[in-house]
C-alpha cells in the first residue's frame, strides 16, 4: 500500500508525459497533495476547478438514474490530457486523482492503466 506522497511521486515518474498530479477531495475542493505543475499551471486551482466537473457528472448521473460508477473522466485539450480518476474503496470516497499529461508525449491508454494501478495501491 502506498501513501499519498509515494503515489503522487510514482504517477509523475512512471507515467510517460505526466506533468502534474494531485489527490483531491471533491467535497471540499481541496488538494490533499500535489506534485508537478508549473508557474503557468497551478495544480491547486486546477484541482479545485475539477471538483466542479466531478460534482456535475455525479449530479447528472443521479438525475438520469444511472447506476454505474465513474472510473475516469477525460478532458482533452489541443496539447494536454486531463485525467480524473475517482478513488474507490479503502476510505477513498470523495477523493480523486487528477493527472495532467503532455499530449505529445503521453500514451493515454497506458496512462489510464498505470493510474488505475496507482489508485488500487493508494492507502488514504
Amino acid at each position: 500500500m502506498a501513501n499519498t506522497e509515494t503515489a503522487l511521486k510514482e504517477a509523475l515518474a512512471a507515467i510517460e508525459g505526466a506533468t502534474g498530479v494531485a489527490l483531491v477531495d471533491y467535497t471540499s475542493g481541496m488538494a490533499l497533495g500535489t506534485l508537478g505543475g508549473s508557474k503557468s499551471f497551478d495544480l491547486n486551482v486546477a484541482a479545485a476547478g475539477n471538483t466542479d466537473v466531478v460534482r456535475s457528472k455525479l449530479r447528472t448521473m443521479e438525475h438520469l438514474g444511472l447506476k454505474g460508477q465513474i472510473e475516469d473522466i477525460l478532458i482533452t485539450l489541443s496539447d494536454q490530457y486531463h485525467l480524473i480518476r475517482l478513488i474507490s474503496g479503502r476510505g477513498g470516497n470523495g477523493l480523486f486523482l487528477y493527472l495532467v499529461l503532455d499530449a505529445k508525449r503521453a500514451n493515454l491508454a497506458m496512462a489510464r492503466h498505470q493510474l488505475r494501478k496507482i489508485e488500487e495501491e493508494l492507502e488514504v
